[in-house]
């Protein structure tokens, strides 16, 4: 069962692969099915350390 709901925007998700180094992988795969999953962690770390510096 895939579940299409997403949590963090299209947007915010493609602004921190590029900080991160990790969109062209995207881009050139098209889709984030191949993202590593040690990559995909560093993205929700990020997006929850920019949460936390907005909530402050």
């Amino acid at each position: 069962m895939s579940r299409n709901r997403s949590i963090m925007s299209e947007n915010l998700k493609e602004e921190i692969a590029k900080e991160l180094g990790v969109y062209e992988q995207v881009k050139k795969d098209g889709g984030w099915e191949n993202v590593s999953s040690k990559d995909c962690g560093n993205i929700v770390t990020k997006a929850i350390e920019i949460a936390n510096r907005s909530v402050k």
